[in-house]
């Protein structure tokens, strides 16, 4: 069953309802009803009983996102909220480094006196503690420099500010947005890619397809750079969308054939 994503949205957020000043797209949005007036909604098309939300020209009704828009809109969001996780994941990330760099060598010592008291039962389990990966992983930090550690945690912070820019403007709908994430998410594919021909992970391999799949969709649907006719075919696929442009066109086609006849 195909989903309707028109009233999906209607059913959550209610109709949006509009009398143009144009007296033939008025009479097409507008139905007389026994239970008084109602006026078509712009988003699903169903007529609503009641006054409208708004009157004036039709060029100056609301933009509301129908069809395709509407579920473009959804998966723009859900990218918004996995940028914002990343931001605040990347964020505390950047917090602990930066505190750890201030007190390193407590670190340091606390590290070594739980290591000498874990050394036993370690022992006791044959696990050799001194060739231990993640033993050795934490210990090669404490040989890192202050300054190398803040700017790590530098970098880790600007890297969070952008997922967070990149979550905010998805959520909006922003054009720039999506060229934002387009280009910061292309520049670390490189990256990504490397750390698989490192060691090879699901997690890894599922954020290389998420973020490769979330690019070519924002390139293709979104006709950035230029692909598929660019931004003015962009505009041209969201105005023939809407409702009232349909109505306008829909009218002046008939006001067409009237005047052939």
């Amino acid at each position: 069953m195909k989903l309707d994503w028109n009233r999906r949205t209607c059913a959550r957020r209610g109709h949006v309802t509009y009398a143009p000043s144009e007296q033939h797209l008025r009479e097409r949005l507008h139905a007389q009803t026994a239970l008084g007036d109602a006026w078509q909604c712009l988003r699903c098309g169903d007529f609503a009983l009641g006054e409208p939300q708004a009157r004036g020209p039709a060029g100056d009704a609301p933009p509301v996102p129908r069809g395709r828009a509407l579920r473009d809109l959804f998966i723009l969001r859900v990218l918004a909220v996995e940028r914002v996780l990343r931001f605040v994941f990347i964020a505390l990330a950047a917090v602990a480094v930066w505190k750890f760099s201030n007190s390193q060598d407590a670190v340091r010592q606390l590290f070594s006196n739980d290591l000498t008291a874990f050394r036993p039962v370690a022992e006791h389990f044959h696990y050799d503690l001194d060739h231990s990966p993640v033993v050795d992983t934490i210990q090669k930090t404490f040989q890192y420099k202050h300054s190398t550690l803040l700017i790590v945690a530098g970098a880790l912070l600007g890297y969070a500010v952008i997922e967070g820019i990149e979550g905010v403007g998805l959520w909006l709908a922003k054009r720039w947005a999506e060229y934002l994430t387009v280009v910061a998410t292309a520049a670390f594919l490189p990256l990504e890619i490397y750390e698989l021909t490192e060691k090879v992970s699901y997690l890894k391999i599922g954020t290389l397809v998420l973020n490769v799949l979330a690019v070519l969709y924002i390139l293709l649907a979104k006709r950035l750079f230029g692909l598929r006719g660019g931004a003015a075919a962009f505009e041209a696929e969201r105005r023939g969308a809407s409702l009232l442009e349909v109505e306008r066109a829909a009218g002046e086609q008939a006001a067409g054939e009237r005047a052939s006849v």
